[in-house]
């Protein structure tokens, strides 16, 4: 379910935050208070920084006589041996002068409050799928910041349509090669493309032919809406991307809708022919991508291949995920890695089972309900490997009980009431669905809360805080603790609250 816009959580649309590890957490849409300017946000002991005199909220104004826009302005200026700063001190109210100089290789060492020193670009569009069109109205003002910058695009990973850029700022990214690009593509033809984006539509093709021409590597998305860019519309936009191979990978993700919608009650979630029909059209363009240059290039969100009931591919079709937070490849990447660790370390498996089990301790994993079938094959994994474990008279585990020695571990998908429509993923879970579906007796149970489901500043979408939520548990007679959501980093979670666990565990 793409969520065009949607910034509060993962750094760009369409990412699911299902299954594989969670990016760090993207920091422009935090609630907290923002300043205009280069401000420095920490300084590394020890680093050439540091050892100018450099400190927390001081700003850098300009390097070299270049005033700084942005981050990438700061790279730029700041790549040779020696920086010639000029920097604001809010301590004595004045500008002065600031030599940095560095080893080859050597980092400056110095950490901006935000990767935007200007301010973040808004959206100019009015695309009809806007995850923002969508949102309750009590949604706090930090959701309903729509960017579309082309910056965090090359910074973060973020999709952006490129209708808002000037002729300065296409030639700003071609002379600075900042690539790859990530482009919202979602259709080619003219009134297809206003109907969904709006008036500024072909901007966006105009900015992407120039960036194409100019070698600029581009990595496509496409939010499809069913019965406006699928079917031949999907058609012409493969055959237009195609024929230009500078775009080096493009996503195809579902669009997804909210209780809220006023314009879309149905997705490809709800149609297993549908999804099917698309699987079907995309397999020729993966076909000739693979004959004429090694790369599928034509890339399927996971949902697509869940909703369509079909197994998704092998992890070499996916040419290194290049589009993995946009959950191109995550349950691929998910199941491998569980596979690889059962395989690889089925004792430390059982090891921490029998820990968590021994004093009456179990363990919920929160997921989101696209990917309990993801948590539910690791855990079918991790009991093979506490059945398989010998006992101390040589006999296997499940012999030794009878057969019935349970794995202590289970998942627990959160239904979202919150904003209901086809919302299901992981990072989209709230606090007020999370603390009503969570049992009330909690006792002896760790709770494996998903990192993806927390911002930048520690709070959920309904704007609980990690905090708060981690009481809750407590009062419940349970522990709270947060995890990445890879196989690795939720056995890992597990184990390190393994020992501690109890009936009577009260404490995080």
């Amino acid at each position: 379910m793409a969520r065009e816009g949607e910034k509060d959580v993962r750094p760009a649309p369409g990412a699911q935050g299902d299954v594989g590890a969670s990016p760090r957490r993207a920091d422009y849409a935090s609630t907290r208070e923002r300043r205009v300017g280069a401000w420095v946000a920490a300084v590394e002991e020890g680093s050439p920084a540091w050892e100018a005199g450099l400190e927390p909220s001081m700003r850098i104004d300009s390097v070299g006589g270049a005033p700084l826009r942005d981050i990438i302005d700061w790279r730029w200026e700041a790549s040779d041996a020696v920086a010639e700063l000029a920097v604001f001190d809010p301590a004595t109210g004045e500008e002065c002068a600031c030599t940095l100089e560095r080893e080859p290789g050597e980092d400056w060492g110095v950490e901006f409050e935000d990767v935007l020193f200007d301010g973040i670009r808004t959206c100019v569009n009015a695309c009809q799928f806007c995850f923002m069109r969508m949102l309750p109205e009590d949604a706090r003002a930090s959701l309903t910041l729509r960017d579309d910058d082309y910056r965090l695009s090359f910074t973060q990973g973020n999709f952006v349509t490129l209708t808002n850029m000037t002729d300065e700022d296409v030639e700003r990214v071609i002379a600075y090669r900042l690539e790859p690009m990530n482009v919202s593509i979602h259709a080619v033809t003219p009134e297809v493309r206003r109907s969904l984006i709006g008036p500024r539509a072909m901007r966006g093709i105009e900015v992407l032919e120039r960036l194409c021409e100019a070698g600029i590597e581009v990595h496509g998305q496409i939010v499809l809406c069913a019965g406006i860019n699928d079917g031949a519309e999907l058609v012409r936009t493969l055959d237009w991307v195609e024929a230009r191979r500078q775009i080096t990978s493009l996503a195809i993700v579902p669009m997804g809708y909210t209780k809220y919608s006023k314009v879309f009650s149905r997705s490809f979630s709800e149609d297993v022919e549908a999804s099917r029909a698309v699987v079907r059209l995309l397999e020729p363009y993966q076909a000739r991508a693979r004959a004429e240059l090694g790369i599928t290039r034509f890339q399927l969100s996971d949902e697509f291949y869940v909703d369509a009931r079909l197994p998704v591919p092998a992890a070499e079709t996916y040419d290194g995920y290049p589009q993995f937070y946009d959950g191109i490849g995550m349950l691929r990447s998910f199941l491998d890695e569980a596979a690889a660790l059962a395989a690889d370390d089925a004792a430390e498996l059982a090891r921490v089972a029998r820990d968590l089990g021994s004093g009456g301790g179990r363990a919920l994993l929160v997921v989101g309900e696209a990917a309990l079938g993801a948590a539910r094959d690791l855990c079918a994994l991790w009991a093979r490997a506490l059945a398989a474990e010998p006992c101390g008279d040589g006999a296997q585990g499940a012999e030794k009980d009878g057969g019935h020695r349970a794995l202590p571990v289970e998942p627990l998908a959160i239904r979202n009431d919150y904003y209901g429509g086809d919302v299901n993923v992981t990072g989209l879970i709230v606090s007020r669905d999370l603390l009503a579906q969570l049992p009330a007796s909690l006792d002896g149970t760790l709770v494996v809360l998903p990192e993806a489901m927390f911002n930048f500043d520690r709070l959920t979408l309904d704007g609980d805080s990690e905090g708060h939520i981690a009481e809750e548990v407590a009062r419940r007679g349970g522990v709270a603790c947060v995890s990445e959501t890879s196989p690795r980093a939720l056995v890992a979670a597990v184990a390190a609250h393994a020992d501690g666990l109890g009936p009577c565990a009260q404490t995080l």
